[in-house]
């Protein structure tokens, strides 16, 4: 397979290097000090499950200069998509497939609009990642897996191709008969964990451990189960509490990349993830006062505050 990332941050960075570790044709698109530094340096992972570098990574600042691939992987931030689908068209025409890594569940639709719906794979991928200097990714903890699939269910030859990569990789991997609904499994757990992360301005262990916090977690997936249930999801009424279960596995020290942003003045992906939530609830009526809490709160935030 030949392989085209368009967005070398943490998910991007972390698995295309794994990729292109394996022998595979992995090109890169990139900029600013990190593309500069992975030309100079390499691509470099630190990681609890094994350190590795690519020495001459296939880098570019563009995607037009990327030559034909089998398969797109999107990672690029939420506000970023929209002019990364306009960018793929060539690609896409050449016969590449695009699969999507980001958060949420707006990313597919906005694909789609530029790009036949027939290119897209769906996908969801599970990392705590992240640029901790330009050319080097950090990654913290032991969980790596992408989770993927056609949208109507098929087990088809670009999606076996892409697992196997993955398998060859060390990338832990799966292959979703249902990939619609597990989007949105992740978006309850994705939502609840960034709202009140960076609302609260604290990782998931204090949050979970008090109970009006913890409460108000349980809140926030709710609402994203009542959205995605009156849009049509299959979800069980009673998965954010699935999801609070879940919340109380991971490591106490767990926290949202918008957190992280939040912290270092960065742009948010709220409008998209609380945010989105709150838009949804009023197109559908649905109440979602805890999701628009959270989107108020940090409305002053979304933009960074480098500027």
């Amino acid at each position: 397979m030949k392989i085209a990332v368009l967005g070398a941050g943490g998910v991007g960075g972390y698995f295309g290097a794994r990729l292109a570790a394996a022998g595979y044709d992995v090109t890169f698109v990139a900029r600013g000090k990190h593309l500069e530094a992975m030309r100079r340096n390499g691509l470099r992972v630190s990681s609890p499950l094994g350190d590795l570098v690519v020495e001459t990574p296939k880098v570019v600042e563009d995607v037009s200069a990327v030559d034909k691939v089998d398969l797109v992987l999107v990672a690029v931030k939420l506000w970023d998509t929209e002019a990364a689908a306009k960018s793929l068209k060539p690609l896409v025409d050449q016969g590449a497939a695009v699969l999507s890594f980001q958060n949420g569940v707006h990313k597919d639709e906005i694909l789609a609009k530029y790009v036949p719906k027939a290119s897209i794979i769906g996908g969801v991928c599970y990392i705590a990642a992240v640029i901790s200097e330009p050319g080097v990714i950090a990654h913290s903890g032991a969980m790596q897996k992408l989770v993927f699939g056609e949208y109507d269910g098929s087990r088809s030859v670009r999606v076996e191709a892409f697992y196997q990569a993955c398998v060859k990789a060390g990338i832990t991997a799966e292959i979703s008969d249902n990939i619609g609904r597990l989007i949105w499994e992740k978006f309850v757990f994705l939502v609840g964990l960034s709202g009140t992360t960076a609302s609260i301005r604290k990782s998931i262990g204090p949050i979970r451990e008090n109970p009006r916090t913890r409460a108000f977690l349980l809140q926030v997936m709710d609402e994203v189960v009542a959205v995605g249930r009156a849009k049509g999801v299959d979800l069980p009424v009673n998965f954010a509490e699935d999801r609070l279960a879940f919340c109380d596995t991971i490591p106490a020290t767990m926290t949202s990349s918008m957190h992280q942003d939040l912290e270092r003045g960065n742009r948010l992906e709220l409008p998209w993830l609380s945010g989105g939530v709150a838009e949804f609830g009023a197109q559908l009526n649905i109440p979602t006062p805890k999701n628009t809490a959270i989107a108020d709160i940090l409305e002053l935030y979304a933009a960074g505050t480098h500027q």
